[in-house]
């Protein structure tokens, strides 16, 4: 009972954490500070092509904490950490490749936000087609099926013909007197 109750406090403060990166302002250029503090890397490079390469890395990785956002558009703790080591990793000299490989390798394909296809992710790219090849599937046979039951029901002998034909004419007396079809649909079917 206790363990249940401190997982749904941590989902909650996941949750709440979430929620308040998602809700915070961007920050700006503008907004960044003068000087860094000790030991974090500055939030804007002085370099505008290191700067623009950062921007364009971290619109291809996936924030881990709000997930349906960039680490370039999340502001949370974690996001604004990823931001930082990628710009100290291409500023040390490092290629594009070589960062996101290392992020792959620290974090999964999961920071990816266009993970490669291979045999594990192989279900995430053909699911969608998968399940919709199926549901078109299921959608002619049902409709092949209802055809064929149509078909059977709708097939009156002459006698239940007549019977009806008393029926809406008004002819109650008539069709309670006239023996009941010998056959059944049912038997027919």
């Amino acid at each position: 009972m206790r363990a249940d109750r401190v997982v749904r406090l941590r989902a909650l403060a996941l949750a709440a954490a979430c929620s308040a990166a998602l809700w915070a302002p961007p920050l700006s250029a503008a907004d960044a500070p003068a000087s860094p503090a000790a030991g974090s890397a500055p939030t804007v490079a002085a370099d505008p092509k290191l700067e623009a390469d950062v921007q364009e890395l971290s619109h291809k990785l996936r924030c881990l904490v709000c997930q349906n956002q960039s680490i370039a558009e999340s502001n949370a703790p974690l996001a604004l950490d990823l931001r930082n080591q990628v710009r100290e990793q291409l500023a040390a000299g490092r290629s594009k490749a070589d960062v996101v490989d290392y992020l792959v390798a620290r974090y999964g394909d999961f920071v990816l936000y266009e993970p490669p296809v291979k045999g594990i992710t192989l279900l995430l790219w053909g699911g969608p087609a998968v399940l919709l090849l199926a549901g078109v599937g299921w959608l002619a046979w049902r409709v092949r099926r209802r055809a064929v039951e149509s078909a059977a029901v709708g097939a009156l002998s002459e006698a239940e013909h007549a019977r009806a034909r008393a029926l809406l004419a008004g002819t109650a007396q008539a069709a309670a007197a006239a023996p009941p079809p010998s056959e059944s649909r049912e038997s027919r079917s």
